[in-house]
């Protein structure tokens, strides 16, 4: 899995021979899963052209606030440039771009958005060796370093000048694993394996019609996005979903019935970490499953229904040190049923949700949840978008990880 899957990245291109390496660069990203966007000094065009990086991203190449050759398109603003990234990489950074950058000086897009960026900048340098050595140069790196932006040294070798010495900027698949590796180190989830259940089970009637229920998936989608992005190896097991992961690194499972998640739960749950069980898996099913299509021959039909294996139940008597996270929808008694069930299912965690609240429950984008730990201490949150109730319980999750 890498980390840069889903990450917006941001590839600042400046006028240094080293330019022809950013189309590997950015083809690099894309192939880790990056949504890629370029942004070129005006000089930069004559080492690469737009079109190849514009071809390559599979989006617009920026290199002037405005579009001289359509006086009615709009300005290219670059704050949302600097909003929109989650990374911005400058390669190459030639030493004038440096300096620039380290004094405040602000006369092309690209410098525009990279006083305008809220995220963390890399830059790797690309010069000759006298330049690269040179004590302006020297406080360039260490005006940068000072402002938190990351350096990403370059390399001894050949250079355009025919000199050797540092100087050589790194190569692209260098640049992304350095970049891999830094962000690592301070994913808070990086090595923890986590198993994941969304979306609801369908219980066949017949051949054609099942007992299933309301569920979208969502909330367990995002929660699988967002334990991917603090650096978890997760594996999604799903029932009858239409969404798609933005993730291409995570594992998912498709399931029907909740005998097959059931099957699956137990197969992924031996190895994982932390089991966080969202899915909303039918409690009953037919005895029988008629094997043709009923008639309707008569106004009223009768199923004889059993229950379906309790699977959180079923893991919380054999999860050892794992930690163990469920979810309970309730219409009534909500505090109390809840707390009724993270101590019978012998839970660390249980998300409560009610049908009562608005914008909260099934096939919605929001979510309003109360969290309780087994110490029956509880948080209460107000409605927000599921990613960000995502990213509340994966918080409550780091937290009893790390106590």
């Amino acid at each position: 899995m890498s980390v840069l899957s889903g990450k917006k990245i941001l590839i600042g291109v400046t006028a240094g021979i080293a330019a022809y390496k950013s189309p590997f660069l950015v083809r690099g990203f894309i192939k880790k899963g990056a949504n890629v966007k370029v942004v070129m000094t005006p000089s930069a065009k004559d080492f690469v052209t737009p079109l190849t990086l514009s071809t390559l991203s599979k989006n617009e190449v920026y290199s002037s606030f405005t579009n001289d050759e359509n006086e009615n398109a709009q300005w290219n603003n670059h704050v949302e440039l600097g909003l929109w990234a989650d990374l911005f990489i400058i390669a190459p950074a030639t030493a004038n771009t440096l300096s620039k950058m380290a004094n405040g000086t602000c006369d092309n897009l690209l410098l525009a958005v990279y006083l305008s960026a809220k995220c963390p900048v890399y830059f790797a340098p690309a010069m000759d060796l006298d330049m690269y050595k040179h004590p302006t140069t020297i406080k360039s790196f260490n005006k940068l370093d000072n402002f938190g932006n990351i350096q990403i040294p370059a390399t001894l070798g050949e250079l355009a000048s025919g000199l050797k010495g540092q100087g050589r900027m790194a190569e692209p698949e260098d640049i992304i694993e350095f970049i891999e590796k830094d962000i690592l180190k301070v994913l808070p989830l990086r090595g923890k394996k986590f198993l994941i259940t969304a979306g609801p089970t369908y219980e066949a009637i017949d051949p054609v019609r099942f007992i299933g229920n309301h569920s979208s998936g969502k909330m367990g989608f995002a929660l699988a996005e967002a334990s991917a992005n603090l650096g978890a190896e997760v594996t999604l097991i799903t029932g009858p979903v239409s969404l798609q992961l933005t993730n291409n690194f995570i594992k998912i499972v498709n399931v029907t019935s909740a005998q097959e998640m059931y099957n699956e739960t137990h197969n992924y749950f031996k190895d994982c970490d932390v089991a966080i069980l969202s899915a909303a898996v039918s409690d009953f099913r037919p005895v029988e499953v008629a094997s043709q299509k009923i008639n309707k021959k008569e106004d009223t039909i009768s199923l004889k229904l059993k229950k379906t294996k309790d699977i959180l139940e079923s893991l919380g008597k054999i999860k050892e040190d794992r930690l163990l996270v469920g979810f309970a929808l309730e219409t009534q008694n909500e505090l109390e049923n809840a707390k009724s069930k993270l101590k019978k299912k012998n839970l660390d965690l249980i998300v409560l949700n009610s049908l009562n609240d608005k914008g909260a429950g099934f096939k919605t984008d929001t979510n309003k949840v109360t969290l309780i730990t087994r110490y029956n201490k509880i948080h209460s949150f107000q409605v927000k978008p599921k990613k960000e109730v995502a990213d509340d319980i994966l918080q409550h999750i780091i937290k009893q990880l790390h106590a």
